[in-house]
């Protein structure tokens, strides 16, 4: 069946209009792969890599990769809202609290909570009393 094209009038075949569809397909799944690789740095060389799960109080739960390199920065990577996040270790009076975009993820022990920055100030956190699971 030819069916024109919207934009230009033109006349195309379905199997003309379904090998571009296959083409923008394969483009799609191609720059999927591309954003999926991991994240390397090769100056900077991995020392340990730990992944915790953490129980919330909302009945919530997060999964987060912790990563230490041999000169001694931290990283957490956990997904918000949808997104994959690598959170960057900062300066903490207590316990350790890492930042990502406007996000802190902090923990004291085996708790932690996930903040958003931008909220009002008497917010609640986006993940609050978050205990890491016993292994």
């Amino acid at each position: 069946m030819i069916q024109p094209d919207p934009r230009t009038g033109i006349q195309r075949t379905a199997n003309q209009m379904m090998k571009k569809l296959f083409a923008l397909l394969l483009a799609s799944l191609g720059a999927h792969t591309v954003l999926a690789m991991p994240l390397t740095v090769p100056q900077i060389q991995t020392a340990s890599t730990q992944t915790t799960r953490y129980d919330c109080k909302d009945g919530k739960s997060v999964s987060v990769q912790y990563t230490s390199t041999r000169n001694r920065q931290s990283f957490a990577a956990l997904t918000v809202d949808g997104r994959k996040l690598l959170f960057v270790n900062v300066i903490a009076g207590s316990g350790a609290r890492y930042v990502a975009d406007q996000y802190t993820w902090w923990t004291k022990g085996p708790q932690a909570n996930l903040y958003d920055e931008m909220a009002a100030k008497d917010s609640p956190p986006l993940l609050a009393d978050c205990v890491a699971r016993k292994k």
